[in-house]
């Protein structure tokens, strides 16, 4: 049974798979500067990092707790970032002289980190509205109906082929 892209179940697959593929968005290194990068802007705890990097991508990423805690340890072991008060139940963390380092050595992947995060949710916009899904789901029908027939000629494979990097460089270049 095929789902129509209007359908509830249809739209939470789609949403499954767009985590998905975000949960691979950012290495542990990305994270540590992320969260290095937050600190720096005044002292914060997990919870609220989380927040921040979420608020960042407006909601398309969201870091577990089980990302974002280890992270938080292992740059205190680095020396990079300090408990305000490491008996509180909510450790706060404010930056340490190697936070600072890291920071200014790494500005560069830093800014193409924000920039990622800040585009995933241009992009998610965009591909939602409704015209772009109803676009997107004709071209996979097109397609998966053309390529599930047997016997499809080399030709029309090419032609297939050449439509679609057709259709690519339209895009592109608009």
């Amino acid at each position: 049974m095929k789902l129509s892209p209007q359908d509830p179940a249809h739209k939470q697959a789609c949403a499954q798979a767009r985590r998905k593929r975000r949960e691979k968005m950012l290495d542990a290194s990305d994270i540590r500067l992320l969260i290095l990068h937050f600190i720096s802007q005044g002292a914060a705890h997990g919870y609220e990092l989380i927040k921040s990097i979420e608020e960042l991508s407006k909601g398309e990423y969201s870091p577990s707790p089980g990302i974002i805690y280890p992270n938080l340890t292992l740059l205190e072991e680095m020396d990079c970032i300090q408990a305000i008060n490491p008996q509180a139940a909510r450790k706060a963390f404010r930056l340490a002289a190697g936070g600072e380092r890291l920071l200014h050595q790494q500005q560069a992947s830093l800014k193409a980190i924000i920039a990622r995060l800040s585009s995933m949710a241009v992009l998610v916009n965009n591909r939602s509205l409704p015209e772009m899904e109803r676009a997107i789901h004709n071209m996979k029908m097109a397609l998966n109906t053309r390529l599930s027939q047997p016997e499809l000629a080399q030709q029309t494979l090419y032609d297939i082929i050449d439509a679609l990097d057709e259709a690519a460089k339209k895009i592109e270049r608009s």
